[in-house]
């Protein structure tokens, strides 16, 4: 019997090594998914090193701008005049500039206007009828260049492409030199809650005064850069900022009663702020809770009597940022503190209309704070002096300043829904300083460069305000859905912005979802932690390149992980791995396929939205702080409010041994005590990940075990794994944690689980939302008593 055994083992062997099923891949010369991904990534150079890292040689381009803006509130119009000095770093000689003329989104006759489909859906809306003339609706819109001249004031050649303007220059520009030109301009600034876009203006409530969002205003230069020269592709609205850094200067002459939050720091608040403001904002500067700089009264006192004949000019300064952004508003409540990160104080900042106040003055500048310091935990401290939060009814992000949503009903009262969604928007849009503003990738290019790292890093500061935050995006189980779609719906991560056609899932959630798994189960978080901060580092004010941090996440960690690159990021393929049986045996037991159901038993599961995701499960075993808890004012009704878990049938069952004893033998004595499980896995997704069992034993303790995903490397197909266990199984479980997205749960158990009908999971849905409904009038209360 001995002899049988070995023999069993040794032609399972054989056949696995011998009968590969491995498939075609397109990102492969040779389609096995653990081949290096070779000539799919750029050769490395001087410029850029095969570690990742910059080389010795690396340039990038740089402009400083000094700007004067007016603000014309009556004629809803924007002025300006800037001075801007770009300097060619570059080895090249360059013919001419290429600019960015953003508002040009918006210019009757831009062919970006009718670049995708337009079909309607019943019922038919307004806004789906206007947008079949959305011509008629931008005359008059758009950026008017008034002048463009050198630094003396003689005209330059330009020509305007939809949202690009080239300088022609007379005289080359050489490498090593710097240039000085000037140019005036102004336009008509977008209703952009009717119109579309980032920025323009929006009239918030009744009292008929406007909170305007200043961004993409000014005239500003491409990118010009090693890897692919000027990056001059047309703006659509989707594909954001390709950006140079730089300083800036600017001046913005607003109504004397508004208030302005903006990139950089101001330099004349002794001229623009009353005696009672400049006292708060001082105190502001060493406060550990925020302070109202401007209060909610005095900002209703400015609505009643709005102010449009005088002017103030707000003067402020930014040092090494890619743009620059504004707002301004006389509703503005402003509240400040200091968050100290590495011995540097950062001020953050919320400005905010009376229609936000009551969720904005609690969460809003608390949840900066709280961005900023995690953030700069997992990446590089936050180099910039400020970090602000605008209410402006979207989100939208630029150095210092992002613009978010967080309004309530006219009670003050609010949903959970919003209030979670303001706070992940806040951590989002302030999240993006890091990327793409200081870690400066393509956004035009490649969105998840900036978007799914970002979601990436939220998902993890949300988990360390409050570790039952319902993120929405990060778990891997949040991806399924969209991973389990028709293979002609899906796109790699690996895709153009501008041609992506599920951007949500694509840009944010699948690359978010892919790194928390190299993180939680691939990696583990001491390698990632490490690497993926050595990427901050390494590209720090600088432009990366996918290939950068790629290769860098590899270097820093001495992790292979281009079988990875290639599946998550280069493919479609899903996750979907197979336990197909169980054979099971001792030294005294024949080998036997255990399968049937002896026993129901029911347990209570928890909602997916408060399931123990594998980042919650290990937060909690590290002891982590949560936000919520060292900050109880940040508890409110939901805080308290616990719905009943929904219960549901799962499957166990008891097998017995019978046989033919070996103990006999002397040499099978030490093995009498072992359980031995043979299991046997397909791959039915395509996409190799690590297989992650979870044992459960007859006395009710259980254990996981990780098998690294090289298994899958001589058999992409099927695996055979055995293995030895002190104790008796009586349940397996693939993925218990939901780590790798797999997109069939019913094929990871053993026993097989009892599956709910699609009536059924509707059942549960209904009883959830009714669980969940608001409960307004008594929220207050409530949330008092508790």
């Amino acid at each position: 019997m001995k002899k049988f055994i070995l023999s069993l083992f040794v032609c399972s062997f054989i056949f696995s090594a011998s009968a590969q099923n491995i498939q075609n891949n397109p990102t492969s010369n040779h389609g096995n998914k653990f081949e290096q991904l070779g000539t799919i990534l750029p050769d490395a150079n001087t410029y850029r090193t095969a570690s990742g890292a910059p080389g010795h040689e690396y340039w990038q381009q740089k402009a400083d701008y000094k700007i004067d803006a007016y603000l014309d509130e009556k004629d809803l119009r924007l002025h300006g005049e800037e001075e801007i000095t770009y300097y060619n770093n570059s080895p090249d000689v360059l013919n001419y500039l290429w600019l960015q003329l953003d508002e040009n989104q918006h210019k009757a006759g831009n062919k970006i206007i009718d670049i995708d489909g337009s079909e309607k859906t019943l019922p038919l809306t307004s806004n789906q009828l206007d947008g079949l003339e959305m011509n008629k609706k931008l005359e008059g819109y758009g950026v008017n260049i008034l002048s463009v001249t050198d630094k003396n004031g003689k005209a330059l050649k330009y020509t305007i492409n939809q949202t690009m303007m080239r300088i022609d220059l007379e005289t080359p520009l050489a490498s090593k030199q710097n240039i000085v030109f000037k140019i005036k301009w102004n336009y008509k600034i977008p209703e952009r809650m009717k119109i579309g876009g980032r920025g323009g203006y929006e009239k918030v409530g009744d009292d008929g005064n406007y909170v305007f969002t200043i961004t993409q205003w000014y005239p500003r230069m491409c990118v010009y850069s090693d890897y692919q020269g000027w990056n001059n592709k047309q703006f659509t609205g989707r594909g954001e900022f390709a950006l140079v850094f730089g300083n800036f200067e600017v001046n913005m002459k607003v109504p004397a009663d508004h208030i302005i939050g903006s990139t950089g720091t101001c330099l004349n608040t002794n001229e623009v702020l009353n005696a009672k403001e400049l006292s708060r904002w001082q105190k502001a500067q060493t406060a550990s809770t925020p302070i109202e700089v401007v209060t909610l009264e005095e900002a209703k006192a400015k609505e009643a009597k709005p102010d449009n004949t005088n002017f103030k000019v707000w003067k402020y300064k930014a040092e090494n940022v890619r743009d620059f952004a504004w707002g301004s508003s006389r509703k503005f409540v402003w509240d400040a503190m200091a968050q100290n990160v590495e011995g540097k104080n950062v001020m953050c900042m919320s400005y905010y209309p009376k229609e936000a106040y009551a969720l904005y003055s609690r969460y809003s500048t608390k949840t900066i704070a709280h961005t900023v310091k995690t953030y700069s935990k997992f990446t590089i401290p936050y180099p910039y002096p400020v970090a602000i939060s605008v209410e402006a009814s979207n989100g939208m992000e630029y150095p210092m300043i992002s613009f978010n949503f967080g309004r309530t009903e006219a009670d003050g009262t609010y949903t959970s829904k919003t209030k979670h969604g303001m706070i992940g928007v806040i951590i989002h849009e302030v999240g993006h300083n890091f990327f793409p503003m200081i870690i400066n990738s393509d956004e035009r290019q490649w969105a998840w460069m900036d978007e799914g790292l970002n979601t990436f890093v939220q998902f993890l500061t949300e988990q360390e305000f409050d570790n039952n935050y319902p993120s929405s995006r990060g778990p891997a189980h949040k991806i399924v859905d969209y991973m389990r779609m028709p293979k002609n719906q899906l796109e790699p991560i690996m895709t153009n912005t501008e041609n992506i056609a599920q951007y949500g899932n694509n840009a944010y959630g699948k690359p978010a979802t892919a790194l928390n798994i190299l993180r939680e189960t691939v990696m583990g978080r001491e390698l990632f932690d490490h690497a993926f901060k050595e990427y901050c580092k390494r590209w720090a004010f600088k432009h990366p390149a996918p290939a950068d941090f790629f290769r860098t996440m590899e270097d820093a960690s001495g992790v292979d992980l281009d079988w990875f690159w290639r599946g998550w990021f280069y493919d479609i393929e899903p996750v979907d791995i197979s336990l197909d049986s169980v054979v099971a045996f001792t030294v005294d037991s024949p080998r036997k396929v255990l399968e049937g159901n002896d026993t129901v038993i029911t347990r209570k599961t928890k909602k997916q939205d408060e399931f123990l995701h594998i980042s919650r499960l290990r937060n909690k075993q590290s002891g982590m702080a949560f936000l919520v808890d060292t900050d109880t004012t940040l508890r409110d009704f939901y805080y308290y409010y616990k719905p009943e878990p929904v219960t549901k049938e799962t499957t166990t069952i008891k097998n017995k041994y019978e046989g033919l004893s070996l103990l006999e033998k002397e040499e099978f004595k030490k093995y009498e005590d072992k359980f031995y499980y043979e299991l046997h896995f397909t791959n039915k997704g395509g996409l190799v990940m690590p297989i992650i069992v979870e044992w459960n034993f007859k006395d009710g303790t259980s254990e996981v075990e990780y098998i690294d995903a090289y298994i899958w490397r001589k058999d992409e197909k099927k695996v055979i794994k055995t293995f030895a266990k002190d104790k008796e199984v009586v349940a397996i479980k693939i993925d218990p944690y939901k780590e790798t997205a797999d997109i069939d749960e019913r094929n990871n158990t053993w026993p097989k689980v009892k599956t709910e009908s699609r009536f059924d999971l509707y059942k549960t849905k209904v009883a959830t939302k009714y669980e969940n409904k608001d409960l307004n009038p008594m929220q207050k209360k409530l949330s008092e008593k508790k």
